[in-house]
């Protein structure tokens, strides 16, 4: 009858390349709260892509990282054990499909008849799902309805389960990445959105319209890149390239704007990559992207969101899950420096509070 330890809480974990971050919501009104939180985050990848926690290879130590889990969980001495973790773009298939509107019978028969070739592995060794996230009219004037299919190796959904488990953890859900930053940044906002999360060792690139998630690319540029070009070219070691790149990123005058111009060519590789998934998008559907966003930890690097603006030409923010959730001012100061990389994280935790209103 009574909750002596407050409203039921889920814990949204984001296991990265480099780092570990989780993000504690519990219900809340008029908006979902967060109550604590909790980072872990290796240097080891800067030097050797082995000390990843894990990479687009699917390189992931179940014993390791779930030795990790637990010394963030006992540090931050979080409440709950219900977890819902999030699967790296990198890791799944993602596939936006059209057919001609048709009853929803039709259409299951449709999707199981057609599936098989939009899967590049059997269909025995995934576990896949679909669900209509809109339509549009073709130039011919006819109505198509917009189906996204999203398909995760059984093997990778194993591995999970099997993390979780020996960190001790409940693992209610898995979640792709890509859906959970679109929770977090763009909840409930109409306009097309193409979201760019660069974190460690890779990119992702996803496209939001009318707040669903229609398009999905992902690049090995990211922020170890511009890290270790920095080392190169200044001839210091990697720890150092990485101090710098936070302190002064590409907003230095003189010596300062030589060591950004450094970055750049790496840094116009994910723009170029971002500019060819919009173009894609645009000439597939006929919409238009209308902004980006930028998150992860790559977003904090000073001046990326102008440098983003003037070679797009689109308006350009840094995303701030924090407009998604409340939360007390004992966490203000440390959660706004954080919250760019936290856009994955909380966008699983509130995943069980849908109800809120943004």
């Amino acid at each position: 009858m009574f909750n002596l330890f407050g409203p039921r809480s889920y814990l949204g974990v984001d296991i990265g390349t480099a780092s570990i971050k989780i993000a504690e919501i519990a219900k809340g009104e008029p908006k979902p709260r967060l109550i604590n939180y909790g980072i872990l985050e290796s240097s080891g990848h800067l030097e050797r892509v082995n000390n990843a926690i894990q990479t687009s290879s699917l390189k992931i130590v179940d014993k390791d990282v779930a030795e990790l889990l637990k010394t963030i969980i006992k540090k931050s001495r979080f409440r709950t054990s219900d977890a819902i973790a999030s699967i790296p773009s990198f890791s799944v298939f993602i596939t936006l499909l059209e057919f001609p509107k048709m009853p929803k019978e039709e259409m299951v028969s449709a999707m199981t008849y057609q599936i098989k070739q939009y899967i590049p592995m059997p269909v025995t060794e995934v576990t896949f799902d679909w669900f209509v996230v809109g339509e549009r009219q073709d130039n011919e004037g006819f109505f198509k309805e917009q189906i996204l299919l999203v398909s995760v190796p059984n093997e990778v959904i194993s591995k999970y389960k099997n993390i979780f488990k020996l960190a001790g953890l409940n693992l209610k859900s898995l979640e792709v990445e890509s859906l959970s930053l679109i929770r977090s940044l763009v909840s409930g906002d109409p306009t097309t959105t193409i979201i760019v999360d660069i974190g460690a060792r890779s990119t992702n690139i996803a496209i939001a319209d009318q707040g669903a998630l229609k398009y999905n690319q992902q690049t090995d540029f990211a922020g170890t890149v511009l890290t270790q070009a920095l080392s190169s070219g200044l001839g210091i070691n990697i720890k150092r390239a990485e101090e710098l790149k936070k302190e002064r990123g590409l907003l230095g005058t003189g010596d300062e704007f030589d060591l950004s111009t450094l970055m750049m060519p790496y840094l116009d590789a994910i723009i170029n990559e971002t500019r060819r998934t919009k173009e894609s998008y645009e000439q597939k559907t006929g919409t238009k992207v209308e902004r980006v966003i930028l998150a992860g930890q790559g977003s904090k690097l000073l001046g990326i969101d102008k440098y983003f603006e003037k070679h797009l030409n689109l308006p350009t923010a840094i995303g701030d899950p924090l407009l998604r959730v409340k939360y007390s001012q004992e966490l203000s100061p440390l959660v706004k420096e954080l919250a760019p990389g936290f856009a994955v994280a909380i966008g699983l935790g509130i995943r069980e509070f849908r109800d809120y209103k943004s």
